[in-house]
């Protein structure tokens, strides 16, 4: 009873340490990669010039067009907003593992750190650089476009999920193309049949927190949002040793 009782607490002693050690690896990815990114600002300027870009072109062609009572208005915005957040992410996220190849560094995280603890390091860096896309790019549109959102919370929640979802989808073709020779053809291919039924129901949802519609009105579109983000995740995890390690 004692040996069995023994081998039971060294068995959760075991756990602890071993799911200590994933965090802290995946905390130490995280902290490279944000080290990284604020000295060379790939992403960062990116992300920031594209998402620029689109909101002052569309809102000087179709600003001066667009009616804040105009029913077609908040569905024009919402899909304007990820439009902007879907290639911005593209243009500006898919170089998490690009890099590590071209600086040779790839061989000595396989080495000194576990697969998922690599991948959750860079899909926390991709959460947290959209996040801070998202804001800019609904600051500029409220600004250019004078974007009216009657519910913020509902907004709020769309965006957190859809970033979800789009960071793990982003972070895992990352990777897959990462040794590929035509690395940006690739992965638009790759991302677009897979990002798009979440971005049609994001703009749903966007749509839906614009007009200020009921939360029983957007329940669907931010369950399909959720179950998107937890499907992308655990997909993500289930493939990327196997990409990792090829």
């Amino acid at each position: 009873m004692a040996e069995e009782i023994e081998r039971r607490v060294s068995g959760v002693e075991s756990r602890e340490r071993h799911a200590l050690r994933f965090w802290r690896a995946a905390w130490a990815v995280f902290r490279k990669d944000v080290r990284s990114e604020l000295r060379t600002r790939y992403a960062l300027n990116a992300l920031a010039v594209f998402a620029l870009t689109v909101v002052l072109v569309v809102s000087f062609y179709l600003g001066p067009r667009l009616s804040p009572r105009d029913p077609v208005t908040p569905a024009t915005s919402a899909a304007l907003l990820w439009i902007a957040l879907f290639f911005a992410a593209l243009t500006g996220l898919g170089r998490a593992f690009v890099h590590e190849e071209e600086a040779q560094t790839a061989t000595f995280l396989r080495l000194n750190a576990p697969p998922l603890a690599v991948f959750v390091g860079k899909w926390l860096l991709n959460v947290l650089l959209l996040a801070g896309l998202s804001v800019v790019v609904t600051l500029l549109l409220s600004l250019f476009m004078n974007l009216r959102i009657v519910n913020p919370a509902m907004l709020l929640l769309t965006l957190l999920l859809g970033g979800l979802g789009l960071a793990a989808t982003i972070t895992l073709i990352a990777a897959i193309i990462a040794k590929a020779s035509a690395r940006s053809a690739l992965f638009a291919v790759l991302a677009f049949p897979v990002v798009f039924p979440m971005l049609a129901v994001a703009m749903t949802a966007t749509e839906q927190a614009l007009i200020g519609a009921q939360w029983s009105a957007a329940l669907p579109q931010l369950q399909g949002l959720g179950a998107y983000a937890v499907a992308m995740s655990a997909a993500a995890v289930l493939l990327f040793p196997y990409v990792w390690e090829v």
